[in-house]
């Protein structure tokens, strides 16, 4: 990276994330300029969401390192249009979440959701998720984004991509070692996953409700996401921000215009 080459890393699982630890890692390996902020609390499942109806509170922890009180989209904001306004970040890196960002799972993300807010203020931004067996998460293995994330990112910037587009970047569930490389693939589909919700009662005996995803492994197309990591592959993607669908876009334009 050129010298002055800014890096900012934020996450949806908070301040104190182990990946959050990972991607500074990660950012420190390509420049020196690497700033933090990221929310105060975990913020998974959060998506795009953007806090209007309560302020926000920015709390510094040390020289480059801040935590917002609000979500990945809150985080990338409070960074570009005030902490750094002077000198917005060159570059975006989201994460490392605490599990895949995969498939069906990309809408609901607040990982995705802080590079959607840097390609939004058009600043390239890349996504990154450390994929773990089902069971115990915090017996994750991070080795994977460990050694080969400063090379992934590097070589993605080197590529380049387009502005409206960002970078999902999601690294298989397996040791360092057992990497087989990168795989550029488009977002896949679960096909065996329900969502349950989970009926309990308080000490007040009043009913409250859990929602959660139980998802059991299929076989996915080698050509998707979901495919790639299952192989052991590193999963790239790119995401548009632009949700159109361009194809209904022109049959629904013929059938209207007849009417």
């Amino acid at each position: 990276m050129p010298k002055g080459y800014r890096i900012l890393v934020t996450n949806d699982d908070g301040i104190h994330s182990p990946g959050l630890a990972v991607a500074e890692k990660i950012a420190r390996a390509l420049s020196e300029d690497v700033w933090v902020v990221a929310p105060e609390n975990e913020q998974s499942g959060a998506s795009h969401s953007l806090t209007l109806t309560s302020p926000l509170r920015l709390r510094t922890l040390e020289e480059r390192r801040f935590a917002v009180s609000g979500t990945p989209t809150d985080c990338v904001m409070m960074a570009c249009l005030h902490i750094l306004k002077d000198q917005p970040p060159d570059l975006i890196l989201s994460g490392v979440n605490w599990g895949s960002n995969l498939a069906d799972d990309v809408t609901y993300s607040g990982t995705i959701a802080g590079a959607m807010e840097g390609c939004a203020l058009n600043i390239p931004s890349i996504a990154l998720s450390q994929c773990y067996d089902e069971g115990d998460r915090h017996t994750i293995d991070w080795s994977a984004g460990q050694v080969h994330g400063a090379a992934t990112v590097a070589a993605l910037v080197k590529a380049g991509w387009p502005a409206g587009t960002l970078i999902n970047v999601n690294f298989p569930a397996c040791t360092a070692d057992q990497v087989k490389g990168m795989m550029v693939v488009p977002q896949g589909k679960y096909d065996l996953q329900s969502t349950e919700i989970e009926e309990r009662t308080d000490a007040r005996q009043r009913a409250y409700y859990w929602i959660g995803l139980r998802r059991r492994k299929a076989t996915p197309p080698s050509d998707s996401d979901v495919g790639a990591v299952y192989d052991n592959h590193i999963a790239v993607t790119p995401l548009h921000l632009n949700l159109t669908e361009p194809g209904v876009l022109q049959v629904l334009r013929q059938a209207l215009s007849k009417g």
